[in-house]
């Protein structure tokens, strides 16, 4: 029998790197709010996920209100976010219940698509117990680091470090988990290297299988996202 399935949007940053009056989630994007964008791709997908959305404590009346406004009534269980996205997702995980698929996913990733989407829960329902996608690189990769040169910051060059691009991909989101698993995981000690939730999923042990992913489904971080995402959009 196949698993209930859920959905963690976290959308808990306030987004200083977009420069914009309010959190990047919140921006129109194509005529809605980015994260109301995000959340209809996973509906469309599945029109009966249950969603639970990580906000920034100061903006849960905000949302609310952006909802009723926008006609967007669907069940959403609000979760506030914590001093860290790691913390974050652990808030929202404690209203997830055991025996169920839980998709994490990026609240300004708005341009995922239905069919990536369709495709990892189908892999899920296989018995594969977690599933991230993963874009190749195609840039050629140095490693260098960052110094302070009579008070300035530059970057030089780490001897005898060669980076094999064809052994190095990008995670994106959804990342996918069977939720008692992942609950478990989120159990762990907070760590600096927790930078996804395969990271914390790994570390407690949990086998990770790989889907590729998208080019197309980037994170909002700045305006220039924003202007290529409406490129992207238009294709």
């Amino acid at each position: 029998m196949n698993r209930k399935r859920y959905l963690i949007v976290t959308a808990a940053g306030h987004g200083t790197r977009m420069g914009a009056a309010v959190p990047k989630q919140f921006l129109e994007f194509e005529g809605k709010p980015v994260l109301r964008r995000t959340i209809e791709r996973f509906l469309s997908a599945d029109p009966n996920i249950k969603i639970v959305t990580v906000l920034p404590s100061d903006y849960l009346e905000d949302w609310k209100h952006i909802c009723l406004e926008s006609n967007l009534v669907i069940p959403q269980n609000l979760v506030p976010g914590g001093i860290t996205r790691f913390h974050s997702v652990k808030n929202a995980l404690e209203r997830i219940p055991d025996g169920a698929i839980v998709a994490i996913h990026d609240g300004v990733r708005p341009l995922v698509s239905e069919k990536l989407i369709q495709r990892m829960f189908d892999k899920m329902d296989s018995g594969v117990r977690a599933l991230i996608p993963v874009i190749p690189m195609v840039d050629t990769l140095k490693a260098v680091r960052k110094v302070n040169v009579d008070g300035e910051e530059v970057l030089e060059t780490i001897p005898d470090v060669q980076i094999d691009r064809s052994t190095v991909y990008g995670a994106q989101t959804p990342q996918m988990f069977y939720s008692e698993e992942i609950k478990a995981a989120y159990g762990q000690p907070y760590d600096t290297s927790f930078t996804d939730d395969a990271s914390v999923a790994q570390k407690y042990g949990i086998p990770i299988n790989y889907i590729l992913g998208e080019r197309t489904n980037i994170k909002l971080t700045t305006p220039e996202d924003l202007r290529l995402a409406e490129c992207y959009s238009r294709l």
